[in-house]
């Protein structure tokens, strides 16, 4: 086991939240908040386990990250290895490098390798680095799933933009209503397994090699279509555009970042969070080299990704 693994050890310990993200050096940072809020808002009787699956991870940031943990939360770096699937993705995600690609790098796809990965898991949660906990993350991990496979909040971003609901609907064959964001996730990892979902996967992409608009996702909602139970709005709270009033998690998604911008709601709740774990001076300065123009090429980078699920919403079949 490596140095930079601490606390507990799950294979002895019951009552275990495995809590897991994937990141990139870049994003360690940022990552910093999610973990420091979680921790703080854990339950002192149970034991959580943060596994953060990473690709280039630098030692300094390793162990910053390592120095966070508490008494009953504990930390994980699993380095991710280029396997036969893990290659067919990469492949996949060289060829996306227009505009409107926002998720070309193979880091969205890690959790995916979840279920595969981690065979001493029945069930676990994966949440993206741009979120902050405001309640404990053992309440979601003990939703009870039924006869679903995952749990996810319908994308609110998709309901607000007319192109992205025909592209839903028409491209990947999803009711809009139905559409999730995969930024939090409830996973039965056992289901998963059972699915070969990362099979089933990386058959779609060397199949059909489809350009579409937020592809880990999009296959997420084609695969597990109708296999999915949709978590309260509460525990994916997107501060822009959404009243934060009874937030359990607050989620940073797409271009309002508070590590950007002054006037982002809920933003100071991030600098609180970030404050004492060794990431704070790294992101004060990331906010003061942000310029003018950064703004400006963000939000034509959105205008593409509008610009291309409009394109797409007028195929005359589904794309997958």
């Amino acid at each position: 086991m490596s140095i930079f693994n601490t606390g507990i050890n799950p294979f002895k310990k019951a009552n275990v939240v495995p809590v897991f993200l994937t990141i990139t050096n870049d994003y360690a940072k940022y990552a910093a908040g999610a973990i420091s809020s979680l921790m703080k808002h854990s339950n002192p009787k149970r034991y959580y386990r943060v596994i953060v699956m990473y690709d280039r991870l630098s030692i300094p940031n390793r162990w910053r990250l390592r120095n966070m943990v508490t008494r009953n939360c504990a930390i994980e770096f699993h380095k991710m290895k280029y396997n036969l699937y893990m290659q067919i993705i990469v492949r996949y995600c060289a060829t996306k490098t227009g505009s409107a690609d926002f998720f070309s790098s193979a880091v969205y796809y890690y959790r995916s390798f979840i279920a595969r990965l981690f065979l001493q898991y029945e069930k676990a949660i994966y949440i993206d680095s741009d979120t902050i906990l405001m309640d404990d993350i053992g309440k979601l991990f003990d939703i009870d799933l039924g006869d679903k496979v995952i749990a996810a909040r319908v994308d609110p971003k998709v309901a607000m933009v007319p192109e992205f609901v025909r592209y839903v609907e028409k491209a990947l064959d999803v009711p809009a209503k139905e559409y999730v964001n995969s930024g939090v996730l409830l996973m039965d990892l056992k289901k998963l397994r059972k699915l070969h979902y990362i099979t089933k996967m990386t058959d779609l992409i060397k199949e059909y090699n489809a350009d579409l608009v937020a592809p880990d996702q999009d296959y997420l909602n084609v695969i597990l279509k109708g296999q999915i139970m949709h978590l309260d709005k509460s525990w994916n709270l997107q501060p822009e555009g959404e009243d934060p009033k009874g937030a359990k998690l607050l989620h940073f998604n797409l271009s309002k970042k508070p590590w950007y911008h002054e006037d982002v709601n809920c933003g100071e709740l991030f600098w609180k969070a970030v404050k004492g774990t060794g990431f704070y001076g790294d992101l004060m300065r990331e906010k003061e080299r942000y310029t003018a123009k950064d703004e400006e090429e963000a939000a034509l980078k959105i205008k593409a990704l509008v610009e291309k699920a409009d394109k797409l919403s007028k195929i005359k079949k589904p794309l997958l």
